[in-house]
């Protein structure tokens, strides 16, 4: 017991020295929501006081001096970061899903975003309503308030579940929940050892949900945000089902009008890892985008789109996740949910 405490402590030495660096180079929005506009977006005034990350303050080392108050926007970290962290004792989770998975990684607990979203078929790309349900729920997984999280998936492989799950957590409250660039296959290659024995259930966790509301937008306040001037709507899905393919299960097919088609593939390597800055910003201005443009993301269930706004969140962007996305959107009356299809 006295040393799980003491490598408690140290978990959050490392995490108030890991992220600093970039509280020191970029001022960042923070958590205060009077701070924020009444439409949940940080203001074009505060996002030009947050200059672009380079390429040293996203692999920056965990021995740099840093404040725990940066790590609001770095939601991203390479597989040597992830691993310091984890030997450091953060909650590790696998959010590839269970199935077929013969290879897991020691001390890795599965989780899969639909254990968090209502079973109804229109509803069930959104988080559960009931905090009290959910906070048992991430409980039972170990999910403690003062603990790290580290997710990670199967990239390039998979539908973005790790980003799905990194976003959930931040918008219930967790401020310490990272992604790992490349997933599970950096990892191993980063030596994180393979799991020998079954995994023994996990201590229950202290971590209650607080909901920050900042990276998420409801069906009813995006429709009444159609055609706002300088809102940018990105649709992570592929491009037939942008143009009106009901592959999975839509009520209706097309897309939100005004929208642009940016495949969340499209953002990484044939390694699986994300694309070099300036390549991810060469895409978005492409379509429009600067790092001043508000965003809203969707896809079918919120899970490509959950992971795109965690990568586009740390590179800086004013980024909200519609998690309802085309199977709630789909299902409401066209006349006041329109839908756009390419001829």
């Amino acid at each position: 017991m006295l040393m799980q405490i003491v490598n408690r402590q140290r978990v959050a030495l490392i995490f108030a020295a890991f992220f600093c660096l970039q509280a020191a180079a970029c001022g960042g929005w923070g958590n205060d929501v009077s701070s924020w506009p009444k439409n949940g977006l940080p203001s074009a005034q505060n996002s030009a006081s947050l200059p672009p990350l380079t390429t040293e303050a996203k692999r920056a080392s965990p021995e740099t001096v840093q404040t725990p108050s940066s790590f609001e926007r770095r939601w991203i970290v390479n597989a040597a970061e992830a691993k310091q962290l984890i030997e450091q004792g953060a909650t590790l989770l696998d959010a590839r899903g269970g199935g077929l998975i013969t290879r897991r990684l020691q001390g890795a607990i599965a989780i899969s975003w639909e254990q968090f979203s209502p079973p109804d078929s229109v509803a069930r790309g959104r988080l559960v309503d009931d905090d009290a349900q959910l906070t048992q729920q991430l409980q039972a997984l170990g999910i403690s308030a003062q603990t790290p999280v580290v997710v990670f998936g199967n990239s390039p492989g998979g539908w973005g579940e790790d980003g799905r799950i990194v976003w959930m957590l931040r918008t219930l409250g967790h401020s310490q929940t990272v992604m790992v660039d490349g997933g599970f296959q950096a990892l191993v290659e980063a030596n994180v050892p393979l799991q020998r024995d079954t995994l023994p259930a996990p201590q229950p966790g202290n971590f209650v949900v607080r909901r920050d509301r900042a990276w998420e937008i409801q069906r009813d306040d995006l429709r009444h945000k159609l055609g706002t001037k300088g809102l940018a709507i990105i649709d992570a899905r592929e491009p037939r089902e942008f143009a009106g393919a009901t592959p999975y299960g839509e009520q209706r097919g097309g897309h939100i009008p005004g929208a642009v088609n940016l495949y969340f593939k499209e953002f990484l390597g044939d390694d699986g890892k994300l694309l070099a800055r300036p390549e991810l910003l060469a895409k978005l201005r492409q379509a429009g985008i600067t790092p001043d443009t508000p965003i809203v993301v969707y896809c079918t269930a919120g899970v490509r789109s959950g992971w795109l706004t965690s990568v586009l969140v740390n590179q800086g962007f004013q980024v909200q996740n519609y998690a309802g996305s085309m199977w709630e959107w789909s299902a409401a009356p066209a006349d006041r949910y329109p839908l756009e299809t390419l001829n």
